[in-house]
């Protein structure tokens, strides 16, 4: 047997011997082990382990105990300072980059408002104690102004708010349209700017193009005697001519959010690291989440030590996001006792119509009120052209105002208005805040508003600065369910407006002719903006410098 062979035998034989002693050992254990306890040993180790756990719960909850009441090392207090630290040095690096930056995408802390006072008025009051704005406090100068523009006394939101706003404190003001909200923040920054002139005092923010137009004038018209420097920054402009009014540092600023952030992000030196006072018109709108966003980016670049005036007719639904806005202890001044006050000098009716008939009704009523100024009301854009084809046609000087004009086409038709080469203005809700047009006798709601907030602002267009105007919306059978939720958000019912349908189709077969005209003028104007024409229409176009959130102050059609 070779060397080899004998190796692998003796390893063989020493496994099998291994295997048989594991065999062994583990075969023992069985014939050797105790026997089993009885029955009574078995409960006894039951008990045992029972009192053990028992003595384990106790321990365990001493220790949770005094480890509650233990006194902070100073290896624990270094760490929480420590990390406290660190959440600061964050914060400072965020701030820095924001300054670097301009505007950031950093959302600034939010404030909670604290109402400091509130000042409740009752509806019906036009008028307060106060008989003149000398009274108030308003300087001599400025009083000479309000006398030139015809206002003979303070109105409620005027008496009320005018006082506060001169004493520095913020302002939350809630007031019915047409109640002077405008002169009510514009004459206390136009006082402080006297004492205190220096470029960019003040920012009004207003959600429309129009409205904010409308705020810069009477802030031109106030601050006449005193040479006040206006800028209105509005989307739907060429940005350039904007960044050269800012260059010349005006007083004050008007502007739409969109366009106001495309110039602090883009234009070389602005800043409004200086201001004073800060307005939100209209604070319901602004305060709406599509231009949340923009507002937190512009209020991230204002400097905290300011004045704060919000004001609009319908903003209770809102008052949660006013810490977007960061008052600091605001007085709220509230006018109105309701959310959809509308001035006790507007007479509201209503004409319930089948659907098919609205243009013979409309024509009626044009024909019934001839000679006065009216607004009236569409829903879309196409139905604003359709409508003022068709009066035109009829012999009537209609001129149409929605969001798809550019600017200029705009500002055109308002004035054609306003001077009153133009009686009746075809509109979508474009014009329903803010525009400040004195002479409206009549607003005619021909499609009805989509809810209670833009029905106020609709027929806040006429009975204005206590003049008395009317109100008429048509009513078909389609708007029967939107039509009881705006009586009910009112609080009372509408008054039907007495009309004889004999009366109304002898119009018939004029309107029938007139809607053929109106349906030809469409199809050409349709066509003339397919081939790249709707310059002459007025609609938007041309190669002026835009903004990227140039759509968004022109967003109601």
């Amino acid at each position: 047997m070779a060397i080899s062979d004998t190796k692998r035998k003796r390893t063989d034989d020493d496994a099998t011997a291994i295997v048989k002693k594991k065999k062994r050992t583990v075969g023992e254990v069985a014939p050797e082990s105790a026997p089993v306890a009885p029955d009574v040993e078995t409960d006894e180790a039951r008990r045992e382990r029972k009192r053990l756990r028992k003595e384990k719960k106790t321990r365990e909850a001493q220790l949770e105990e005094s480890a509650e009441t233990a006194v902070p090392t100073a290896q624990d207090a270094d760490a929480d300072e420590a990390k406290q630290e660190r959440k600061r040095l964050r914060k400072e690096k965020k701030a820095k980059a924001a300054e670097s930056n301009g505007v950031s995408d950093v959302v600034p802390e939010q404030v909670d408002p604290v109402v400091e006072d509130t000042v409740e008025v009752n509806a019906d009051v036009e008028t307060v104690s106060a008989k003149s704005f000398a009274e108030l406090g308003v300087i001599d100068s400025l009083c000479d102004s309000c006398t030139a523009l015809g206002y003979k006394a303070p109105t409620a939101i005027q008496a009320e708010s005018i006082p506060i706003a001169l004493k520095g404190k913020d302002i939350i003001g809630l007031a019915e349209t047409g109640s002077g909200k405008t002169a009510a923040f514009a004459l206390p920054i136009l006082q402080a700017l006297l004492e205190n002139p220096q470029p960019m005092f003040g920012l009004v923010m207003a959600p429309t193009r129009e409205l904010a137009y409308q705020i810069s004038q009477q802030f031109e018209a106030l601050g006449s005697l005193i040479s006040v420097r206006c800028a209105v920054i509005v989307g739907g402009m060429d940005m350039v001519p904007q960044s050269i009014a800012l260059a010349k540092k005006p007083h004050i600023i008007v502007a739409t959010p969109g366009r106001l952030l495309d110039h602090l992000e883009n234009t070389k030196g602005f800043s409004l690291g200086r201001l004073k006072y800060l307005v939100m018109d209209e604070a319901d709108r602004l305060l709406d989440l599509d231009f949340g966003p923009i507002l937190d980016k512009i209020l991230q670049v204002l400097p905290r030590e300011r004045r704060t005036m919000l004001f609009s007719a319908t903003m209770s639904t809102k008052l949660d996001s006013l810490t977007r806005a960061a008052l600091q202890n605001p007085v709220r001044v509230s006018i109105s006792s309701s959310s959809y006050q509308t001035v006790k000098n507007l007479l509201q009716q209503y004409l319930f119509i089948p659907h098919k008939f609205k243009d013979f009704y409309l024509i009626a009523l044009l024909h019934e009120f001839a000679g006065q100024s009216c607004i009236l009301f569409t829903r879309t854009v196409n139905e604003t052209q359709r409508i003022a084809f068709l009066l035109r046609a009829l012999g009537r000087s209609a001129i149409p105002l929605h969001g798809q004009m550019n600017q200029s086409a705009r500002l055109g038709a308002l004035n054609k208005f306003r001077g009153g080469s133009r009686d009746i203005l075809v509109a979508t809700d474009v014009a329903a805040r803010g525009l400040d047009i004195p002479s409206v006798d009549l607003v005619l709601n021909f499609d009805l508003p989509p809810d209670s907030k833009t029905y106020v602002h609709r027929v806040g267009r006429t009975a204005r600065a206590g003049k008395s105007g009317v109100a008429i919306s048509i009513v078909t059978q389609y708007d029967i369910e939107i039509f009881q939720r705006i009586e009910r958000a009112l609080g009372k019912k509408l008054i039907e407006h007495p009309t004889e349908r004999d009366e109304v189709m002898v119009f018939a077969d004029r309107v029938r002719d007139a809607q053929q005209l109106a349906i030809k003028e469409m199809k050409n104007t349709h066509e003339k903006q397919k081939g790249g024409k709707g310059k002459g229409l007025g609609l938007s176009g041309g190669r002026a410098k835009k903004g990227k959130r140039d759509g968004m102050d022109a967003e109601e059609g």
